[in-house]
């Protein structure tokens, strides 16, 4: 596993669980608008491993009985040959496991589910499925991937979350209106608005303010009743 951060504490990242979050190298998108630019892209990826797997499982072993979860983020984790395992080791340590994905392995996620390793996915989803390709920052995207692993989530075997950072330059009413109709029924959806971490792939996009990210709310809620603004 190339591990390029961890954060080893966070009260938002794991819903309702006090939690550490590790940040995996390497991503299959290059979302313009992407906070994480390093850990996609540069220097970061290019350099190695920082953390070490020992180190990290010792850093676990000492938070035992404190923390009760780990998120696992990038990047993005699914691209890694030994994710599930690494999962599973800290399944075996007692902590609860989210995965953080933009859904593009959904092999990947479905044998991470049926393994029973992850507590608890969030899946970033980047626009309508029209808008897909510029939202990630590619000339082509195959949607099927993002609908498979949408509609593995929706089953219901595991604990999830829909989430849309909203960028001005990006999502507008139709996008929003496109995303309610698609994933209708969803159970959490939240809806989250761009900042500029300055840490990003391309530059000159911006977020909406409050009122403007409730009027989308209200777009989205006659599809996803239960949608919300986290933020």
């Amino acid at each position: 596993m190339l591990l390029l951060g961890l954060q080893k504490l966070t009260l938002l990242d794991f819903p309702e669980k006090m939690a550490a979050t590790v940040f995996t190298g390497g991503c299959n998108f290059r979302c313009p608008f992407c906070h994480n630019a390093s850990l996609v892209l540069g220097e970061r990826v290019q350099s190695g491993e920082p953390i070490s797997e020992e180190e990290f499982f010792a850093f676990l072993k000492k938070r035992q009985g404190i923390l009760e979860g780990v998120c696992v983020s990038g990047g993005e984790p699914t691209l890694s040959p030994d994710l599930i395992p690494f999962l599973n080791n800290i399944k075996n340590m007692g902590y609860l496991v989210k995965l953080d994905t933009n859904g593009y392995r959904p092999d990947v996620l479905r044998r991470a589910i049926e393994a029973g390793v992850v507590d608890y996915v969030a899946m970033d989803i980047k626009s309508s499925r029209e808008g897909y390709a510029r939202a990630v920052g590619l000339d082509k995207i195959d949607v099927s991937k993002i609908e498979e692993s949408a509609e593995l989530l929706m089953r219901g075997n595991v604990n999830f979350e829909f989430r849309t950072t909203l960028v001005r330059e990006l999502h507008g009413d139709e996008e929003i209106i496109a995303i309610g109709k698609w994933l209708s029924g969803a159970e959490r959806y939240f809806l989250q608005t761009f900042r500029d971490s300055g840490d990003l792939i391309s530059e000159n996009f911006s977020g909406y303010d409050k009122n403007e990210t409730v009027h989308l709310l209200k777009l989205l809620t006659p599809y996803i009743p239960n949608a919300q603004i986290r933020g």
